[in-house]
């Protein structure tokens, strides 16, 4: 198996039908997969507007600040309400239930984590300090939010830069030469069939 390195200011957005922002999609399984048939999702949005956010029923999510202020995050029938200002600490929510967001002071960029339930499971933890990856069964994406990360001589990630490991790569483990050093780190793991 091989690590994919990727630079999210080189994928290419697209923008959202309501004009509120625009999305870059990470990665997505299966490969090439729609909004209807991914068993995950990673991608980066750029909200420049208030708006709704879409509903995925059968989708649990997961949504990181990334840049910008914040957005506040309502729920229509009243369920949740967050506001998501700290930088990479992730909110977890049902994707059945229709989200407002509201801008808090401009533009924001977020991370956003999507897994169909009872297929697959996410687990989303911001990381300071050096740390091992070893993917196993599952697969693993790592993204750098402040500081430069290295594994060894030759992989080196600088803010905005991540690679994605796929099941049964080799481990690494991510050192960094800085104290305000932050990454992300996404573990998927596929249910098994019972």
């Amino acid at each position: 198996m091989v690590v994919q390195k990727f630079a999210v200011d080189a994928i290419a957005p697209t923008p959202w039908k309501n004009g509120g922002g625009a999305t870059r999609e990470i990665a997505v399984w299966p490969p090439r997969a729609t909004m209807e048939s991914f068993a995950w999702r990673i991608s980066v949005a750029d909200i420049a507007s208030d708006g709704p956010f879409s509903a995925f029923p059968g989708v649990d999510r997961q949504i990181a600040l990334l840049e910008g202020a914040g957005v506040h995050l309502q729920a229509h029938d009243d369920s949740f309400s967050h506001r998501l200002v700290r930088v990479g600490e992730p909110f977890a929510f049902s994707g059945d239930t229709a989200t407002h967001a509201t801008l808090i002071d401009g533009p924001t960029r977020d991370f956003n984590v999507m897994t169909r339930r009872d297929v697959c499971r996410a687990e989303v933890r911001l990381m300071r300090q050096p740390f091992s990856v070893v993917p196993g069964e599952a697969t693993v994406l790592v993204l750098a939010l402040d500081g430069a990360w290295e594994a060894g001589p030759s992989l080196h990630l600088a803010a905005g830069e991540g690679i994605l490991l796929p099941a049964g790569t080799p481990a690494i483990t991510l050192f960094h030469n800085g104290l305000a050093a932050l990454c992300l780190r996404v573990t998927l793991h596929m249910e098994r069939d019972r």
